[in-house]
């Protein structure tokens, strides 16, 4: 929180000094706050808040929203939509009352040494339930336009730099998060698995039944970096590799329509490995999606019906991936930015089997030791898992009032 001296007076909440000026309720001076104990500075302007709240852009944001609530004719954008929630009148108008009390303890005290001295306590706390109610004024705010529950969510996992190492790579992952699951107690599906010859993974694609999987694992999306000496290496030479994980939400299908005229599904024999039932049976099926141009194939199983069905699911999930992308409505854009980009930076995560670690590079405290049951039991990855939610958390709530900003220019 900024403040500062002028004549032993202190200039603090600057953060609604903009607001109340412009509404004309009082001019904030605080002289009561010169020598104040320290300690009490501190945990007033250090809340346990992980919304920022002192961060320029929420402070501009809710000021538009007051100042909105209080005027119809600056309702412009999300605002409007936003002062429509049940939840946000009455803070708000406790907030405005709060501010009222704070000009009248002001004009009460005003010259009297006394009372200023008898007036800190409670001036304080006016301060702390300005803070507190901001904060649940954001937290409402985050929780309507946040909102991603989906009963099904669909990972993919495929190979990157590093040829027959990031294959490898890409099935050690698979493995990882398949113990994971099974720690957690997510249903999971591989609806689609290619392989190498040398046990590598080509590509893998995972249906994964529980509306809490898409906030357990959408950080999971990204670029896995791995550093080792591969098996295949005679020198001993440390190579750095890469697997690519993505993480989408299956639509329902109220979301995206399959109309029959819009899809040509052709059958065709499977290749690869599989016998002489694979090559002579037409069960491998590839669809094309004429609006789109998209394309999908599978063969991973022998009856045609399955392979279709699983292309079906393919198709809408890609569908979804580009509709989000052509999305142009609020909610939908704060969506995409997490789905789209934040979720696939690269280098998300390097697994340095050398150093027995795995780091998380996007969170401070994202290194932990004992790569191999970081691999296995799943408990670690859980650990890695809550601490990205909480810190990924306060940080999209910041883009987000970004976002919210950039709407009403």
């Amino acid at each position: 929180m900024l403040f500062f001296m002028k004549k032993y007076t202190f200039n603090i909440y600057q953060y609604y000094g903009n607001f109340i000026c412009k509404n004309k309720l009082f001019e904030l001076g605080y002289p009561l706050f010169f020598n104040l104990n320290k300690q009490v500075i501190y945990n007033l302007f250090n809340s346990k808040s992980s919304l920022s709240i002192t961060d320029a852009n929420i402070k501009k944001y809710l000021n538009y929203l007051m100042n909105a609530y209080q005027n119809e004719d600056e309702r412009k954008g999300s605002i409007s939509e936003i002062l429509k929630l049940p939840e946000i009148s009455p803070l708000l108008n406790e907030k405005i009352k709060i501010i009222e009390n704070i000009q009248n303890l002001n004009d009460l005290i005003n010259g009297n040494e006394e009372l200023k001295n008898l007036a800190k306590e409670e001036e304080l706390t006016y301060m702390q339930q300005l803070l507190e109610i901001d904060e649940q004024i954001l937290n409402i705010i985050i929780k309507y336009i946040d909102v991603e529950h989906y009963d099904n969510i669909i990972m993919e996992i495929v190979p990157g730099v590093g040829g027959q190492e990031a294959m490898l790579f890409a099935k050690d992952l698979l493995n990882m998060y398949i113990k994971y699951f099974n720690h957690i107690g997510f249903n999971y599906e591989i609806l689609e698995i290619l392989s190498n010859e040398l046990n590598g993974l080509r590509k893998a694609t995972v249906l994964i039944s529980d509306n809490n999987a898409f906030k357990k694992l959408k950080y999971e999306g990204g670029v896995h970096r791995v550093q080792r000496i591969p098996a295949t290496e005679k020198s001993g030479r440390l190579h750095t590799s890469t697997a690519v994980v993505t993480i989408l939400p299956e639509p329902k299908d109220v979301d995206i329509k399959l109309e029959d005229k819009d899809l040509i599904i052709e059958s065709k024999k499977a290749s690869g490995a599989g016998g002489q039932h694979v090559n002579t049976t037409d069960s491998a099926i590839r669809i094309t999606h004429i609006p789109t141009g998209t394309i999908v194939t599978c063969q991973t199983n022998r009856s045609q019906i399955k392979n279709k069905q699983i292309a079906l699911t393919k198709l809408k999930s890609l569908l979804y991936e580009e509709e989000l992308n052509k999305q142009v409505s609020f909610i939908n854009q704060i969506r995409k930015k997490q789905i789209g980009k934040r979720l696939r930076n690269e280098k998300i995560r390097t697994y340095n089997f050398n150093q027995d670690r795995v780091t998380d590079h996007r969170i401070p405290n994202g290194t932990m030791y004992n790569l191999k049951e970081f691999m296995e039991n799943g408990t670690s990855l859980e650990i890695l898992e809550d601490r990205l939610y909480k810190d990924m958390q306060s940080k999209i709530k910041v883009e987000i009032i970004e976002d919210m900003l950039n709407q009403l220019k």
